[in-house]
């Protein structure tokens, strides 16, 4: 063998070999690279993957922004005040969240590659799982232990006809250089629901369609008053139905669906597909090598986030566990210490908080109701609405509630929703609550700072017990 050929081999073998260069493969990567190992970090789409370039970031960008247009309005609910904003030019907003989608790939994702020596990033052409590693263009990786976290994508729901309208997924909305005038949403999930109220704000007709409700992931208490929001501020809903085709006449999107046996039409500039997602591991060997997959292509990995092949991980939206970033990145640093540290960690997701970002926002942690009962436990469950917390009432926005559910044998605290306007923020504390194992009454008789909406959670506890309505300020 000529001594280039040693050299090249020896540059190709790594410690690791992470597939996949958003924020699964990134945590992966540097994880193991801070402990002196060599990566091989292998590019996947576009460097920092969905979150910073298509999801979370240019999303809450939006939302952010049709909130401060819903917000001037808003403030006609203050007695004496009123406001009136607009959208003046869509494109100057649009190409704002662009450049900051740009700022953060650069400072989050690809400035950060050379601050690690012992990562090498590939990105040479789609990459291929073989025995022993991978290959990439016209190289082949060779390393102990494998990494997948290629992400997801985007899909469209089984409708006759929806391939040939140019449907809009939730990548391609945030995309359009003009600003509609009219949108159908198709799925009423986390992404919908955000979306389709984000654009409502914005000056368009929006009617959302669905099968079930919506969030139907959420508490029906809290499903039923997001919705009554979204009627308010002039949202159609249709649910609780089924979807028969959709065409497009000239520059309409017609589509009918069936309610209670009924046809309806329902037209817009553009239909937005909202009802779901799909791992990428299409192209890349899996079922070659053994690597198990689920019925929506999904890999199916351990707690350990080993695959079914010994060697082989995966972490992110690539797999069957939680499709949320945070996640993607916890359960990347996982399977990167116990594939190239040795090392036994378990995934665990029983204080794993998630957000809705409408207005109010959703939160929730633990178990629903449903899924106490379902897990045979007998449960007790306090709801307080917004109108009993103080901060709501000085804010002059009692759009929400606050649902606890709780092991009635133990007390011990098993979940929580909320629907609030500081939603996100106020969740925190109750997966707090639930590490470390509190009951209702420690809840309770927690001291929390007055007018905030996290003393709603102090309200909630003590509703178990009490009626709250009849308690002065501060007085709990």
């Amino acid at each position: 063998m000529k001594d280039t050929d040693k050299n090249d081999a020896a540059k190709d073998r790594y410690d690791l070999i992470v597939l996949g260069a958003g924020s699964a493969g990134f945590s992966a990567a540097i994880t193991a690279a801070d402990a002196g190992k060599r990566v091989a970090l292998v590019g996947y789409g576009t460097i920092g993957g969905t979150c910073v370039n298509v999801g979370c970031v240019p999303s809450k960008a939006m939302i952010r922004a049709a909130e401060a247009v819903h917000g001037a309005r808003a403030a006609k609910r203050f007695p004496g005040l009123s406001g009136h904003a607009q959208v003046d030019d869509w494109q100057t907003l649009v190409q704002s969240k662009d450049d900051l989608v740009a700022t953060l790939r650069r400072q989050k994702y690809a400035d950060l590659l050379p601050e690690y020596e012992g990562v090498d990033y590939i990105d040479a052409g789609p990459a291929r799982l073989i025995e022993g590693g991978v290959t990439v263009g016209e190289r082949t990786l060779k390393a102990p232990k494998t990494i997948i976290a290629t992400g997801g994508r985007p899909v469209l729901p089984s409708i006759e006809g929806i391939e040939e309208i140019g449907a809009l997924d939730s990548t391609s909305l945030l995309e359009l250089q003009v600003l509609p005038k009219s949108l159908i949403f198709v799925g009423a999930g986390y992404i919908g629901a955000e979306l389709a109220q984000m654009m409502s704000r914005m000056g368009v007709k929006v009617t959302l369609v669905a099968r079930s409700h919506l969030l139907p992931g959420a508490e029906p208490e809290v499903s039923a008053a997001l919705t009554e929001v979204f009627e308010a501020e002039g949202i159609t809903l249709l649910t609780g139905l089924s979807y028969d085709h959709v065409r497009r006449d000239s520059a309409d999107v017609t589509l009918r669906v069936i309610q209670d046996g009924n046809p309806i039409d329902v037209t817009a500039d553009h239909l937005v597909s909202t009802a779901g997602r799909r791992a990428n591991t299409e192209d890349m060997g899996l079922e070659e090598i053994g690597v198990e997959t689920n019925a929506r292509g999904s890999i199916v990995v351990g707690d350990d986030m080993q695959t079914s092949v010994p060697g082989i991980y995966a972490a992110g939206d690539v797999t069957d566990r939680d499709q949320f970033v945070y996640m993607a990145a916890y359960g990347a640093k996982l399977a990167a210490k116990n594939a190239a540290l040795g090392g036994d960690h378990r995934y665990d997701n029983a204080a794993m908080p998630w957000v809705v970002f409408s207005d109010p926002q959703v939160a929730g942690v633990g178990l629903s109701e449903a899924q106490a009962r379902d897990a045979g436990l007998e449960v007790k469950t306090s709801i307080v609405p917004l109108g009993q917390v103080p901060r709501a009432l000085a804010a002059r926005d009692t759009r929400g509630l606050i649902k606890l559910v709780a092991d009635r044998k133990t007390d011990r605290l098993l979940g929580g929703q909320i629907i609030a306007p500081e939603g996100s923020d106020t969740i925190q504390t109750l997966v707090m609550a639930l590490k470390f194992g509190m009951t209702t009454k420690a809840l309770g008789e927690t001291i929390f700072p007055y007018l905030t909406t996290v003393e709603g959670l102090k309200l909630a506890a003590q509703t178990f017990d009490m009626d709250v309505a009849k308690l002065s300020c501060c007085a709990g």
